[in-house]
C-alpha cells in the first residue's frame, strides 16, 4: 500500500498549529541551568519539555465491560474490568491533566479477535460485505483518538481481507515493520508513524513509533498468510528501521511490539525468530527510548533493559490485556546542540477498574452491543445435565469429551470412503476457560461458543503410537511434580513452569494414566487403545486444531505429521452446528474417563 503523509505524520502533526497555544500552556516551564550565562547577564535557561505516551495492548475485541459468554458484566477473581469504554475514561483524564497536545495514544496489537462482539462483525455481519458495517473496534478507537497501533498475530485470524477492511476503517495507521509482502519483501503495512508535538519553545519534538508484530503468524495463521506475507524477526527489523527513523529526524523512538519480553518461544525450532523478543530488541538495538510490550498478557508497569552497545536504559511496559490497564510513558526531553535529547523515561500503569465507562463510547456502540447480545442468546438445543470446565484441568471432564466427540465425528465423516477411513480417530482438546459451562435445559450459542473461545479450525493428522506417547508426555509437563505422600492442592497442581491451560491437551480415544509423582518425560502409563497396549508403529488419525497442527505450543511431531484433511470452519461453529443438529446433548452419549492423574498407580482424585 502507499505510505501517505497522514500515515507518517499522524494525528498530532495534523493538529499542528491548532494546538500550539494549548501546548505552551500545558508544558512545564523551562528550568534554569546553573553556571551558564545568557543575554542580559542572567543565567541561560535550558529548553525542556515533557509529554506522555499512553498505551494499550491485547484489547481482543473488548469495548464494553461485558462478558458475552456469561451474558453479564465482566468480573474475575482480581475484580478487573475490561474494555475500551473504560480506557477512554482514563485517556481523557490523562489528557485533561497533561494537555491533549502533550500526549499520544498507541496500541500493541491483537485488536479484532477475542469476543463475540468482534467475531460477529468478522463473520456474522462482516465488515467485508458490500456496504458492510464499520468494525466496533475501529469506531471506538477512532472516537478515542488513537495515533497508531501495531499489528498483533490475531489480526490475521479472519484472513487478510478482513484485516484490510479494518485497516481502511481506522483513522490511524496499523504498523508492522516485519510484516512483508512475500514476493517483494517490502512492508505490507506502514512500518512506522511519525508524530510532531508542539513545544512552547518554537521547535517541535518528533516522535517515531515503530510497529513490530509476531513472527509466529507464519505458523499460527499459515493458511491465511502462506505465499502472501512473511514475518522476519523483530530484532533484525528494528535494527534496520531505528537508524532510519533517527536519520529522518526522530527525537524520540518508541517501539510498539506485539511480542512478550521473556525471550522464549512456543514454536520451538520451527522458526529462527524469537516469539517474545521485546527485551532482546531493547538490549540489542541502539537508540530506542521505550517499548510498549504486548502478546504475553502480563502486567509490567516498568521494566528497564540496558542496551548492550550504548549502555542507555530502555523502558518497557505491558498493560496486561483486554483494556484492564493503561500504560503511561512519561518522557522528558531537553534541547541540546540544536535538537531534542531524551533526558528521562518513566512508566506506570493505570487500572481501568478505578473508573466508570465513558458513556460517549457506550452510546456510540450500544446498538452493536445489543445485536450481539441477542445473537449469542439464541437457543440452539437442550442439555440433559449441566457440565462445566471447573475441574477439567485435572479430571477427564464430560464437557471436554463433548468437544472431542464433535471433532472426532467430524473427521470420521470427512475421511469416510477414503484411504484412511479404517484408521481409528482420536481427538485433542484443551480447557480454554475454567468457567465455561453447558447448563441443564436450554443451550444457547454463547454456552456452546464459551467452550471454544478461539477461532481455531479443525485438521486431521496421521500419527503413530510412539509419536502420540511423546505428545502426551509433552502435554503432561503441565502438572507440578508431586510425591506420592505429599498433599495435593488442585489450585497449585497445574501450570507448571507457566504452561497455560490452553497448552495442556487431553486426547480422547485412548486410555492412559499420568503419574504426577514421576519426572517429566516418564509420566504416561498404561497407554492403551480398545483394551490393548498401543504399539509404537500403530497408526492413528488425530483430530487437532490448526493452532496445534501449525506448531502452536511446540508439541512434538504433530506439525510435521501428514495432513489428511483440513476444514475452514471454526471448531466453535462446528460445535454449535452439532448441538443444533442433535437437539439434545446427553453426556451418556460421549462422556467417559479416558485419562486420570495417578501417583504410583493410585488415583489422585478417586
Amino acid at each position: 500500500m502507499s505510505l501517505n503523509r497522514r500515515t507518517f505524520l499522524g494525528r498530532s502533526a495534523a493538529a499542528g498549529a491548532g494546538v500550539a497555544a494549548a501546548g505552551a500552556g500545558a508544558a512545564p516551564a523551562a528550568a534554569a541551568e546553573p553556571g551558564q550565562g545568557g543575554g542580559g547577564g542572567g543565567p541561560r535557561r535550558s529548553k525542556r519539555y515533557s509529554f506522555t505516551v499512553m498505551g494499550t495492548t491485547d484489547l481482543h475485541g473488548n469495548v464494553f465491560n461485558w462478558d458475552y459468554f456469561t451474558d453479564r458484566e465482566f468480573d474475575d477473581k482480581d475484580h478487573n474490568d475490561v474494555g475500551l469504554a473504560k480506557i477512554s475514561t482514563l485517556v481523557e483524564r490523562v489528557r485533561a491533566e497533561k494537555g491533549r497536545c502533550n500526549t499520544l495514544l498507541i496500541d500493541a496489537g491483537d485488536t479484532i479477535q477475542g469476543t463475540q462482539l468482534s467475531y460477529y462483525y468478522a463473520k456474522v455481519d462482516p465488515i467485508t460485505a458490500r456496504r458492510g458495517p464499520v468494525h466496533p473496534m475501529a469506531r471506538a478507537m477512532n472516537a478515542i483518538g488513537y495515533d497508531a497501533a501495531a499489528l498483533g498475530n490475531h489480526e490475521f485470524n479472519y484472513g487478510i481481507p478482513v484485516l484490510r477492511a479494518f485497516q481502511e476503517q481506522c483513522d490511524f495507521p496499523l504498523l508492522g515493520a516485519n510484516a512483508l509482502d512475500a514476493k517483494t519483501l517490502r512492508p505490507a503495512f506502514p512500518p512506522y508513524s511519525m508524530h510532531r508535538l508542539r513545544t512552547p519553545h518554537g521547535s517541535d519534538v518528533r516522535v517515531a513509533v515503530l510497529g513490530l508484530t509476531n513472527p509466529g503468524i507464519a505458523i499460527w495463521d499459515k493458511l491465511n498468510v502462506s505465499g502472501r506475507m512473511v514475518f522476519p524477526g523483530l530484532v533484525e527489523q528494528a535494527a534496520k528501521w531505528v537508524p532510519r527513523l533517527r536519520s529522518m529526524g526522530a527525537d524520540v523512538v518508541l517501539v510498539s511490539a506485539h511480542s512478550g519480553s521473556s525471550g522464549t518461544s512456543s514454536y520451538g525450532d520451527q522458526l529462527p525468530h524469537v516469539e517474545n523478543a521485546a527485551a532482546l530488541v531493547a538490549e540489542q538495538v541502539p537508540d530506542i527510548d521505550a517499548i510498549l510490550v504486548g502478546h504475553a498478557h502480563q502486567e509490567i508497569a516498568e521494566h528497564v533493559v540496558v542496551n548492550r552497545r550504548t549502555g542507555r536504559p530502555v523502558v518497557l511496559s505491558e498493560p496486561l490485556k483486554w483494556g484492564q490497564r493503561l500504560t503511561l510513558f512519561d518522557i522528558e526531553v531537553v534541547r541540546e546542540r540544536g535538537r531534542w535529547q531524551v533526558e528521562r523515561v518513566g512508566a506506570r500503569v493505570l487500572n481501568s477498574n478505578t473508573v466508570e465507562e465513558d458513556r460517549a463510547i457506550t452510546r456510540l456502540l450500544g446498538r452493536e452491543h445489543r445485536k450481539v447480545v441477542a445473537y449469542v442468546n439464541q437457543v440452539i438445543g437442550t442439555s440433559v445435565s449441566a457440565m462445566t470446565t471447573a475441574e477439567a484441568p485435572w479430571r477427564d471432564a464430560p464437557v471436554i469429551d463433548l468437544i472431542n466427540h464433535v471433532q472426532a465425528e467430524t473427521v470420521r465423516a470427512a475421511l469416510s470412503g477414503g484411504e484412511h477411513a479404517d484408521l481409528p480417530v482420536l481427538s485433542q482438546a484443551s480447557c480454554f476457560s475454567r468457567t465455561a459451562a453447558i447448563p441443564a435445559g436450554e443451550v444457547t450459542i454463547r454456552d456452546a461458543a464459551g467452550l471454544y473461545v478461539f477461532e481455531n479450525t479443525l485438521e486431521a493428522r496421521l500419527m503413530t503410537g510412539a509419536q502420540l506417547r511423546d505428545y502426551l508426555e509433552y502435554s503432561a509437563r503441565y502438572y507440578v511434580r508431586t510425591p506420592a505422600d505429599a498433599p495435593v492442592d488442585p489450585a497449585a497442581l497445574t501450570n507448571a513452569s507457566g504452561i497455560p491451560d490452553y497448552n495442556y491437551d487431553a486426547v480422547s480415544g485412548l486410555v492412559y494414566d499420568i503419574d504426577i509423582a514421576r519426572p517429566e518425560g516418564s509420566r504416561i502409563t498404561g497407554l492403551s487403545f480398545e483394551g490393548r497396549p498401543v504399539a509404537p508403529e500403530q497408526r492413528f488419525v488425530l483430530a487437532v486444531n490448526n493452532y496445534r497442527a501449525s506448531g502452536g505450543g511446540n508439541f512434538p511431531h504433530v506439525a510435521r505429521a501428514p495432513q489428511l484433511w483440513a476444514n475452514s470452519e471454526e471448531i466453535r461453529n462446528t460445535i454449535i452446528s452439532w448441538v443444533k443438529a442433535a437437539g439434545t446433548v446427553d453426556p451418556a452419549d460421549f462422556a467417559s474417563v479416558g485419562w486420570r492423574l495417578t501417583r504410583e498407580g493410585e488415583p489422585v482424585f478417586g
